[in-house]
């Protein structure tokens, strides 16, 4: 398989795990391409975004922004099957309801939602239509960078914690398990890479606040999620991406009303 087929390859893999997006027939997929298409997942992420940012950008003529913005959230949920919403849910279940890490592994593979999870899911869920409505009023083209931005750092900072934390949800049984296990120091810097590209389209200020707050949230919950059950699983990379996804978004908001 020629180089540019292959990392095409793993940007199909990428995107077929991360998204309802169906890939094409001729991709092959085993368990060392599956690590390998960690690079992208944060490309993965910038497509969501830009996709998430058009519908915003078809309605916005149409109805007010927080209109648009729900349009806009409803597509990211479309294109990945509220993959990370779930991991979310699941993630808050898990620890907000278990008493010992056999006991919050067990609860985190339950499909039931329970009422951590629901709370966790609506507060979210509230904290992102707010945040960037509040962003639209002071410029609702910003909204659209907004999303690209957010979509894409969120799922580096996810991605990155295969990179330094174990694994611990190795159970058959598991009904989420993360789309790679190990990530090599290429990987990673061709994660980190997006990350830098993507914030280019914002100012140097954005851009260092958002640096700043993402590692302090990256580093916050690798220590928690170690301290609950000794590492990450693939509900705990998801809700990282909505927690991340939404800090990157009350940030652009304070730097944006501050400046």
């Amino acid at each position: 398989m020629a180089p540019w087929r292959q990392q095409l390859n793993l940007f199909f893999i990428a995107m077929g795990f991360f998204t309802r997006i169906p890939m094409p027939k001729w991709i092959e997929v085993d368990a060392d391409k599956l690590n390998q298409a960690s690079r992208y997942f944060g490309l993965v992420g910038t497509l969501i975004g830009v996709l998430s940012a058009l519908v915003y950008s078809l309605m916005l003529p149409w109805v007010s922004p927080s209109i648009a913005i729900i349009f806009a959230m409803i597509a990211s949920v479309l294109l990945t099957g509220g993959f990370h919403e779930d991991g979310l849910a699941d993630t808050a279940d898990g620890l907000g309801g278990g008493w010992t890490v056999e006991a919050k592994l067990s609860i985190m593979k339950d499909s039931r939602l329970g009422s951590y999870g629901a709370l966790a899911l609506l507060l979210c869920l509230l904290l992102k239509w707010q945040l960037l409505s509040e962003l639209a009023l002071f410029d609702p083209s910003s909204v659209s960078l907004a999303l690209i931005v957010g979509h894409t750092l969120s799922r580096v900072v996810a991605s990155s914690l295969i990179f330094s934390e174990q694994y611990v949800s190795d159970d058959a049984s598991s009904k989420s398990k993360p789309l790679a296990m190990q990530q090599s120091i290429n990987e990673l810097s061709i994660l980190l890479a997006t990350a830098v590209i993507s914030l280019l389209l914002i100012s140097f200020v954005q851009a260092l606040v958002l640096i700043s707050g993402l590692l302090i949230v990256r580093i916050a919950l690798a220590r928690w999620f170690n301290k609950q059950i000794g590492g990450y699983t693939g509900d705990t990379l998801g809700a990282t991406q909505q927690i991340a996804e939404v800090v990157c978004y009350l940030l652009l908001l304070i730097v944006g009303a501050s400046w």
